[in-house]
């Protein structure tokens, strides 16, 4: 129901950016790995731990490499014998079988971390997109983030971040490995090494503001896409679907062009690092050689270092290669983080989501100097409210558009967690109660109630998954349903805004009366009916008997509540 609900009325802007950004400079320069991903992922912290000891030990076997075919091949042709190849053959072998081995582990790791934090990230920027917040995210952002937008974050922890820790660890061993044996070749790796990281950098800057637009046009194609399909209807009727085609290509041209603008930058990069590396190592190579010659080296020394040079290289190369992968999914990630970020859930607000279990029996609510504030706004959207529901008396909160009321509902359902002051239920702050249990004993019934694709039955069932026949025919005819339960109402199609509202009345009552629920919360209930169905639906709300918080300015609610609380416009 929520996720129809919001789809109906999140703001849809018709052309534009997206408000979710790629090309934003502060984010851009956060550096090869996002801190925020640290921080919320704790997947990430155990790859990096364990790709650093994977990657000390990746450092080790290709030493081992190195040495065993600098002595096999500088003994035999010191002793013109192939006996040293032979002995040294052996642990060659398990040399290479053990850098397999750690490769295929840290690629088990890598992939393992990246589905953990894709499932992780999907998560939150569902649950932002369906919080209640009055100011949602466009659905083109969310469904290319949620989609293949975060699936660019393969790149990043498969390709990227293993090869970023091996930049690291690689070269410091081989670098120290390398000393040992030739302190000149070791300090001419260790001067040319930093420059491909700089060169690294410059193109990183150009890779990081075409990556971002090429997000930023992607996720306008998505909502344009989105846009046209929700409209086609309209469009159709109007005669003007066929010009929406012209629209849609521009859309596509522009999304093509700034992918192969990014590929291209890539591939340029690429080679950028590959000769900048291969002049390194041919600086070493040529150095070691003359010393050969010169008898200042001997031949297993010399092979040593040769082995090892472009090993010490390699990893650099690679980070700058695979960093055109993992651009796309770091602007994935920090499109989501600001999404998050600025639609936090529940779980990054609530001080506890899990507590205490619900208070048995009916049920009183205290709202004790309560208000709230939305992230990012600059006033509260509620104020210092007190209020009491006590057990089996409607409340009725009256008041003005914009004076709380629907916030203060939303924070007693559990959704929304009080800037300011508590809210009590049997005398137990709900931020100590466990939230899943909170909502389990809420009926809810919204300002604009949505249905899901199905039957009527389907929807009302929504209130009771194990409710039986006979039960939602029971909760039809208590909400004064004039439907056969088994007719389709895709979304509410073909459904007056009354019946839908009897229909989201039959969800609730069936909840109270054979369900957990034991907290009525309505929001405008009775909006769209006439004066009988109004009539009956308040009578309906009476009988069951529960504690019901309600939201409403018509007089017949006002003059059958028990209590009327007036909310005022904070001034």
């Amino acid at each position: 129901m929520a996720i129809n609900d919001l789809a109906r009325t999140a703001p849809q802007p018709a052309a534009g950016p997206s408000p979710v950004r790629g090309d934003r400079p502060a984010a851009a320069r956060r550096g090869p790995l996002d801190p925020r991903l640290i921080r919320r992922a704790s997947a990430v912290r155990w790859q990096l731990v364990a790709t650093s000891l994977l990657g000390t030990l990746t450092a080790v076997s290709i030493v081992a490499i190195a040495w065993f075919i600098a002595y096999g091949v500088g003994v035999a042709f010191d002793r013109r014998s192939v006996a040293p190849i032979v002995a040294a053959a052996p642990w060659l072998a398990a040399a290479f079988v053990a850098r397999g081995g750690l490769s295929w582990l840290s690629d088990l790791v890598a992939v393992r971390t990246s589905a953990a934090v894709k499932s992780q990230l999907r998560r939150e920027v569902a649950a932002s997109y369906l919080r209640p917040d009055t100011d949602q995210p466009d659905r083109g952002t969310v469904i290319t983030l949620i989609t293949s937008g975060l699936d660019d974050l393969d790149g990043y922890f498969a390709r990227y971040l293993p090869q970023l820790v091996l930049a690291v660890t690689v070269p410091s061993v081989i670098g120290i490995a390398i000393a040992f044996e030739d302190l000149l070749s070791a300090v001419i790796i260790a001067l040319t090494l930093p420059l491909i990281p700089l060169f690294m950098a410059l193109v990183g800057w150009t890779t990081e503001k075409i990556t971002g637009r090429r997000w930023q046009v992607q996720a306008r194609l998505s909502h344009h896409f989105i846009d046209l399909v929700a409209g086609l209807p309209t469009l159709r009727a109007f005669g003007r679907a066929k010009g929406q085609a012209e629209g849609l290509r521009r859309s596509g041209e522009a999304n093509r062009v700034e992918t192969m603008a990014t590929l291209r930058v890539a591939l340029l990069s690429a080679l950028v690092l590959e000769l900048l590396a291969t002049l390194s190592v041919a600086i070493v190579a040529v150095v070691i050689g003359l010393r050969v010659i010169a008898g200042q080296v001997d031949l297993q020394t010399s092979l040593f270092v040769l082995v090892l040079a472009p090993e010490a290289y390699l990893p650099l190369r690679k980070v700058g290669v695979h960093y055109h992968d993992a651009a796309g999914g770091a602007a994935a990630a920090r499109a989501a983080f600001d999404l998050i970020g600025k639609h936090p859930t529940a779980t990054t607000t609530s001080p506890t989501a899990a507590g205490r279990a619900m208070p048995e029996g009916p049920l009183e609510i205290l709202v004790r100097d309560v208000g709230y504030t939305f992230p990012g706004a600059s006033a509260p959207a509620l104020e210092r409210v007190t209020l009491v529901a006590p057990v089996g008396d409607v409340t009725v909160l009256w008041g003005a558009s914009g004076s709380g009321k629907s916030t203060l509902l939303r924070m007693l359902t559990g959704w929304l967690t009080p800037t300011t002051g508590q809210i009590m239920i049997n005398g137990t702050d709900t931020r100590r109660i466990d939230q899943s249990e909170l909502q389990q004993a809420v009926a809810w019934v919204g300002q604009e109630p949505a249905l899901l694709r199905g039957t009527v039955a389907d929807n009302v069932r929504l209130g009771l998954s194990t409710a039986t026949d006979d039960q939602i025919a029971r909760a039809l005819f208590a909400a004064g349903v004039d439907l056969d339960p088994g007719r389709r109402v895709d979304e509410g199609a073909g459904l007056s805004a009354g019946e839908l509202r009897r229909v989201a009345l039959a969800r609730a009552w069936l909840r109270i009366r054979y369900g957990s629920g034991r907290l009525l919360l309505l929001d405008e209930p009775t909006a769209g009916l006439d004066e009988d169905n109004e009539l009956d639906a308040i009578a309906m709300i009476k009988d069951l008997g529960v504690t019901a918080v309600v939201v409403s300015h018509r007089p017949a609610v006002l003059a059958a509540a028990d209590h009327v609380v007036p909310m005022r416009v904070r001034s």
